[in-house]
């Protein structure tokens, strides 16, 4: 029987078709190895094994601007700068290109990758989360890469930062990271910015890329200095520029609890605090995606450590940082965080550059809400105003036609979510969109504020209301507080009890402390 199924003219005919694909295939196999090997031996043949002797060594030395030269590059260093400048300049396979960024290709697909490799990504910020995310973002094929930040590697960088060596210390952290990863992705063209960012440079540092006129597809914030950090953003907010921010990896230790969320839902984090109330003073109140941690202190965890004593009487503080405003104590850090970190912001960028679909849980914007408290307040102001012009004998109805208060949405997402936590302060009730404000103490004085001409349409009316003026309630509480308080005859003291007047009176004084940062 096996016999008739072997000399059977189709199965003949079946085997041997199956063995000339096999050879067929493996001859194919064989020359794609062999083209592949030949591409690489051309392009290692190309680079001198001796720079120095090469006559053409020092023009293929890539220039690093805004920076210098490689302190005293040894042999490596200048056979990865000629190879970077080949590659920059279109002579490099790019089919190799696209074997090492295979992986990315599957995943993204042509498309989306070259998107990818036609971007340009601002970095600012190289320690160790800026670090993590350029080399990501590099390794994944983003082709142009501004690196901006004004400091050096030192030996306490190297826990954390992604490329540094003991060879790089003393080395500006631009620079070390093109002097790396120029070894890894030649073709990657760095602009290195040796230089502190603040407002005033803002629109020289985030211009578009020189040679192509190409905007910023996104901003990278890797800043640990809080002022800094608000011009940057405030910055991309208003130019609509692209900007994912990471906020404190320091004292961090789960990286389950690390989130990509608005800036408006970031909780459990002092730097992160600290941005969003100065953004929410200068109008920002959400819109801007950051990676957060959620972790809180406890007992035996990491937390700030002190300044010495013999610091402060060197002088000012803050006279000891680096820079003006720049921290002065000992940050603890993980090594492993800031590239959770910065793995979690590249991340971001690839996904939104690419367009591949993101699953975040969105946070819900609370505008609507803010909106409601200020016209609240508009209401409440009005009230007062009457009632205390009424007390003076004043009895015009049309006072406060035209009253304004000197209120954004943002000075009211503030005194809400900062400076009361969204809780009201009389019963610590939180109820979302039944909080309101209103003015605490009741007015000596009229709150009228008149400007121009009197009682024509040049005249401006508008309410003397500061942001230290105002208490979080509920609106039940509120009520009471307006009859009793603002338009009745009784005292703070004789209504609430002394420890709400206390934690009232602390909270003020925090929002009045912030007054300044209001434009």
């Amino acid at each position: 029987m096996n016999s008739s199924i072997t000399n059977n003219p189709k199965v003949q005919l079946a085997a041997t078709a199956v063995v000339s694909a096999a050879v067929a295939a493996g001859a194919i196999l064989s020359y794609q190895r062999l083209q592949h090997g030949e591409r690489l031996t051309r392009l290692k043949q190309s680079i001198p094994r001796n720079p120095s002797s090469s006559a053409t060594s020092s023009e293929a030395v890539q220039p690093l601007n805004r920076v210098g030269p490689l302190p005293k590059p040894d042999k490596e260093d200048e056979h990865n700068q000629i190879l970077a400048h080949r590659a920059q300049n279109g002579d490099f396979d790019d089919e190799l290109i696209l074997e090492q960024l295979a992986r990315n290709r599957v995943f993204l697909g042509d498309e989306g990758l070259s998107k990818l490799r036609d971007a340009f990504v601002v970095v600012v910020g190289c320690g160790g989360v800026g670090s993590h995310a350029c080399a990501a973002l590099a390794r994944s094929g983003v082709s142009k890469i501004r690196l901006i930040d004004f400091d050096q590697v030192t030996l306490s960088s190297l826990n954390r930062h992604a490329v540094a060596t003991l060879a790089d210390v003393g080395l500006p952290k631009v620079q070390c990271l093109s002097r790396r990863l120029c070894a890894i992705t030649p073709w990657v063209k760095f602009d290195l910015r040796l230089q502190k960012f603040d407002g005033s440079c803002a629109a020289e540092l985030l211009a578009p890329w020189e040679e192509t006129d190409q905007k910023p597809d996104f901003v990278i914030d890797a800043i640990d200095n809080i002022e800094s950090k608000v011009e940057l953003l405030k910055f991309c907010h208003d130019h609509s520029l692209p900007v994912i921010s990471a906020m404190g990896a320091g004292t961090k230790s789960d990286p389950t609890r690390i989130l990509v969320g608005d800036i408006s839902a970031s909780t459990d984090d002092g730097l992160s605090r600290a941005t969003r109330r100065k953004l929410k003073l200068q109008g920002v109140t959400n819109g801007i995606p950051v990676v957060y941690s959620t972790e809180k202190w406890g007992e035996g965890k990491a937390a700030l450590l002190p300044l010495d004593q013999k610091e402060f009487e060197k002088g000012t503080v803050g006279d000891l940082g680096p820079l003006p405003d720049f921290r002065v104590r000992i940050l603890p850090v993980l090594g492993t965080m800031p590239a959770v970190f910065g793995y979690t912001v590249a991340n971001h960028v690839i996904l939104k550059i690419t367009g591949y679909p993101m699953d975040y849980q969105p946070a819900k914007s609370r505008d609507k809400m803010y909106e409601g408290i200020l016209a609240y307040v508009q209401a409440s102001e009005e009230k007062v105003l009457r009632h205390l012009e009424k007390s003076t004998g004043n009895h015009r109805t049309d006072i406060c036609i035209g009253l304004k208060v000197p209120l954004t949405l943002g000075d009211i997402a503030f005194v809400v979510e900062e400076a009361f936590h969204g809780r009201s302060a009389v019963t610590g009730i939180a109820t979302g969109s039944k909080l309101v404000l209103i003015r605490w103490k009741k007015p000596a004085a009229t709150t009228l504020v008149r400007i121009g001409q009197r009682d024509t349409k040049d005249e401006q009316k508008s309410s003397d209301l500061k942001l230290r003026d105002l208490v979080c309630m509920t609106k039940e509480e509120a009520l009471r507080h307006q009859n009793e308080v603002l338009l009745g005859e009784k005292s703070l003291e004789e209504v609430y009890a002394p420890e709400i007047i206390e934690f009232v009176a602390a909270r003020q004084n925090m929002a009045a402390s912030y007054e300044k940062h209001r434009p």
